[in-house]
């Protein structure tokens, strides 16, 4: 039977007390480590507001790939040990997510893989054309801008929504929306549908059906108005201009739908080259409103010819002093006048196309 030697026992006893540090100092390191690795923080955003995409379809690997892509991330590898960590390869959700600075890993894979988006505030403003708005609408959500633009040219697609090709920007009311970036394309267009069905009130309604427009032409007519001018306080005026030139049976004779016809939008002053264009959006050849607005008006346009000043002007000008208000006219010869200082001023001012 072996025996164990007292200089075996005193080597085994000195061996113990180290083993036993050396399983402390390993202890200690690991759940320093893992603490940094779980809440030291691993965002930063260096001052600067910061969002990651991850596209719908997106791996595990392209997922933190995006992430990373932001320039925000401090230890990447101890970012992709928490999420091997948290199952994040398993739950790997599409959106448009806010990094906040100072986020630990726990933090930020905790956000992506609850798939909690920050929403996108969705606004347009000064679109005049489809394209532009699929363009405008794509830089800001996840649907690609041909896919929008394909709807947008849809007029199958364009009835069931109770548009059609030349109408359909008047469903895009001017606000801000606030909207998932995953949103898809045909969601999109019917949530603007829902939203331009909330704007129409039962108030609008009335007002537009008492000035015998329906809801579109309304719109298009606010159109022109915004076209005319940039004074928030002028366009019930210009509006009852319209208003009393279609009630007449008068050609509008409004010089922007010429500028739309033409598409050349660089224009600055309109010359009888421009009114003989062929179009049904030049009214100057052709009565009544055009087809469908020429550009996206915004809420004080569209209220302003639901609300027109009542006056019995005819004619209006642009004024000489470029201020951007214009100058009114009850009869012809009085607006000659005026559009005569207009045409000097702006020769004076070499403003010759």
């Amino acid at each position: 039977m072996a025996t164990t030697t007292p200089k075996k026992r005193k080597e085994k006893s000195k061996l113990i007390p180290g083993l036993i540090v050396l399983f402390l100092f390993l202890f200690v390191s690991f759940s320093y480590y893992a603490y940094q690795i779980v809440y030291t923080p691993n965002v930063d955003t260096k001052g600067q507001e910061t969002y990651v995409h991850i596209p719908t379809g997106a791996t595990y690997s392209q997922a933190l790939d995006s992430v990373e892509a932001t320039g925000t991330i401090i230890d990447k590898l101890s970012l992709r040990f928490m999420a091997k960590l948290m199952d994040y390869d398993k739950l790997v959700k599409p959106g448009r997510y806010k990094l906040e600075n100072g986020w630990g890993n726990r933090q930020l894979i905790g956000v992506l893989r609850l798939g909690e988006q920050d929403p996108v505030k969705l606004t347009f403003t000064n679109i005049r054309l489809r394209s532009q708005l699929a363009e405008k609408l794509a830089a800001e959500v996840e649907p690609e801008q041909s896919e929008l633009d394909s709807l947008l040219n849809d007029q199958a697609y364009l009835q069931t929504l109770g548009f059609d090709t030349a109408n359909v920007v008047s469903m895009f009311v001017p606000n801000t929306y606030e909207v998932y970036w995953t949103i898809t394309a045909p969601e999109l267009m019917q949530r603007m549908k829902t939203e331009y069905d909330k704007f129409w009130t039962a108030e609008r309604k009335a007002k537009a059906e008492k000035l015998g427009l329906s809801q579109k032409e309304v719109s298009t007519l606010a159109s022109i108005v915004q076209a005319e001018t940039i004074k928030n306080d002028e366009k019930p005026r210009v509006a009852g201009v319209y208003l009393n030139r279609l009630e007449k049976g008068m050609l509008l004779q409004a010089d922007p739908t010429v500028v739309f016809a033409v598409r050349d939008f660089t224009i600055r002053r309109v010359l009888n080259k421009h009114l003989v264009f062929d179009s049904p959006y030049n009214t100057y050849k052709y009565k009544g409103l055009p087809p469908g607005p020429i550009n996206m008006p915004n809420i004080s346009s569209i209220d302003a010819v639901l609300n027109p000043e009542q006056h019995d002007y005819i004619y209006f000008c642009a004024k000489e002093d470029f201020s951007g208000y214009h100058s009114f006219a009850v009869t012809q010869a009085q607006h000659l006048d005026n559009a005569r200082r207009y045409q000097r001023a702006l020769t004076e001012r070499n403003i010759l196309k």
